[in-house]
């Protein structure tokens, strides 16, 4: 029987680690990781976050028989009472020869139900992770970093993209050149993150600014540099048109190939990731295919499971 590329992996807290003061690291385990089927990168997850006794409403999630679809149905119908959180991350280290994953939690207060749940958690408590099937012959997806033959990149997010960004950034080949930007709630939230010698990685503490202001300007900097390097200008605006989203559309779009040398690749904020992508492409000229951008939350809503 063919098995569907997502499935829901039960797995508890096998280790804690505390990164900084908005980060920790939980460490997943379970035997069905062996079959959690992913190189890391940017691989989204989803955390289908456990009730206060340990429990998730059965809806037919652990049916390998099901598509995600099928569940995810049934689970959008329940009552609210019955219907657990679902949050999505980013794989920060998978080991399926450990049945093991990391996960890194931005802690952010007990407002969010999976900070709320990082913050509490203990080794033993339960969590329920939906990834990709290393036994289906179908692709599962949810890895957006596509650089292709690219030589230089761009790479820019908030703290809800650190994880992935450090991933990526730890996958780079040595030829690979190009710039880092990660704004994060406070200086001392920089971790350790090793990459090929000619790509510099910047942390930006937020301090008291607000949100996006500190990569806003970080990423300019980035254009005019790039812009004074470029000989003849071919930084001029390239016209190329960036429509403006509405509140409530999705911000993302991953092109499926590079045009050109260069690479970029943009998650957070929605506001300040559309905004970023729109100075790359009207401002500097650089290539709409040649940008990947993601909004992973938006300011002032809380995400649509």
């Amino acid at each position: 029987m063919s098995q569907h590329p997502y499935r829901t992996f039960r797995t508890t807290v096998a280790r804690i680690a505390p990164l900084s003061p908005s980060f920790t690291r939980i460490t997943l385990t379970g035997d069905d990781l062996a079959h959690f089927g992913t190189d890391g990168l940017d691989q989204r997850i989803k955390l289908i976050i456990p009730f206060a006794d340990g429990t998730v409403t059965d809806v037919g999630q652990f049916d390998q028989t099901q598509g995600m679809g099928e569940w995810y149905r049934r689970w959008r119908e329940l009552p609210d009472e019955q219907r657990n959180p679902i949050r999505t991350y980013t794989i920060r280290d998978p080991r399926p020869a450990e049945r093991e994953i990391d996960v890194d939690f931005a802690l952010h207060g007990s407002e969010g139900p999976a900070s709320a749940w990082a913050m509490s958690a203990r080794v033993g408590d339960p969590m329920f992770v939906v990834g990709p099937n290393s036994r289906s012959q179908q692709p599962a997806g949810g890895i957006e970093w596509r650089p292709g033959d690219a030589t230089s990149v761009l790479i820019a997010g908030d703290e809800t993209a650190m994880p992935a960004i450090c991933s990526i950034v730890e996958s780079l080949p040595p030829h690979v050149t190009g710039e880092v930007c990660i704004e994060v709630p406070t200086d001392a939230d920089a971790l350790p993150l090793q990459g090929p010698d000619g790509v510099r990685v910047t942390w930006l503490g937020r301090g008291a600014a607000a949100h996006g202001v500190r990569l806003t300007a970080a990423v300019h900097a980035w254009g005019r540099q790039r812009s004074r390097a470029l000989v003849p200008a071919a930084s001029a605006a390239s016209g190329d048109w960036v429509a403006e989203p509405s509140a409530d559309e999705i911000l993302w779009e991953v092109p499926d190939a590079v045009a050109g040398g260069e690479y970029a690749w943009l998650a957070g904020e929605a506001g300040t990731i559309t905004a970023l992508r729109r100075h790359l492409v009207r401002d500097l000229g650089i290539d709409r295919r040649s940008i990947a951008f993601m909004g992973y939350w938006r300011q002032g809503r809380a995400e649509a499971s």
